[in-house]
């Protein structure tokens, strides 16, 4: 379902999120909490970084941690910035690009298709993940 680097930007992401607020973890910390290779690892951190995901502190007590609220931080936002989003890049039934303009008989079933397969990507935080409840769960009743 999801590429090698999102897997992993997931898995990291998460592993930071069990320690947030408690210190900093280095990126070998990081590959070795997750059993990914280092250097490879190293790479995600730094780009999830970059995207504003993570802050990272140098020095022997620095390393990553979130920089932003497991609560608010959607799995789409992680491997969006690995994969790029599902789209029709052209019409199901023809070689043309798809237009919602002039939409085929297949256009507005093939699109809610798309959307409920990402939607529980972009519903999904990693609290929701680190909580436990499964996703489509219901409330116990009172």
């Amino acid at each position: 379902m999801l590429s090698n680097t999102a897997d992993y930007a997931l898995r990291a992401i998460l592993a930071l999120a069990r320690h947030d607020g408690e210190r900093p973890l280095r990126a070998e910390e990081v590959a070795d909490a997750i059993a990914t290779p280092r250097n490879y690892t190293a790479k995600i951190l730094h780009a999830l970084g970059r995207a504003g995901l993570l802050t990272s502190t140098r020095g022997p007590l620095g390393g990553y941690t979130l920089a932003v609220p497991p609560a608010s931080l959607t799995v789409a936002r992680i491997v969006d910035l690995f994969e790029e989003p599902p789209r029709a890049a052209r019409c199901l039934l023809g070689a043309a690009p798809c237009n919602p303009l002039a939409p085929c008989a297949a256009h507005l079933r093939w699109s809610a298709l798309i959307a409920a397969r990402r939607r529980p990507l972009t519903s999904t935080t990693i609290a929701d993940l680190l909580g436990g409840a499964p996703a489509d769960a219901e409330p116990a009743a009172a």
